[in-house]
């Protein structure tokens, strides 16, 4: 029973490793001031979309992933 959750639980870490990898980095300091400048209106906008769709998959991943470690928690093997 606990062979399949474990399965899910290691595909769920995996995928939240390659989620975040995939974000784009926050603008850090002045360096990302002066060359956020550069961008177009629309280049924002698109990157934005990303990053919301990224995060909210981020987000209900890592709630899965949480649930799932719970549930191995209680359902593990009784010695």
């Amino acid at each position: 029973m606990s062979l399949p959750i474990t399965i899910l639980q290691l595909l769920s870490a995996v995928t939240i490793i390659v989620i975040v990898l995939l974000q784009s980095g926050k603008s850090a300091g002045l360096s990302g001031a002066i060359a956020g400048a550069a961008d177009t209106f629309l280049s924002k906008n698109k990157s934005k979309s990303l990053d919301s769709k990224l995060a909210r998959l981020t987000k209900w991943i890592s709630i899965a992933f949480v649930v799932l470690t719970l549930l191995l928690n209680i359902i593990g093997p009784k010695q």
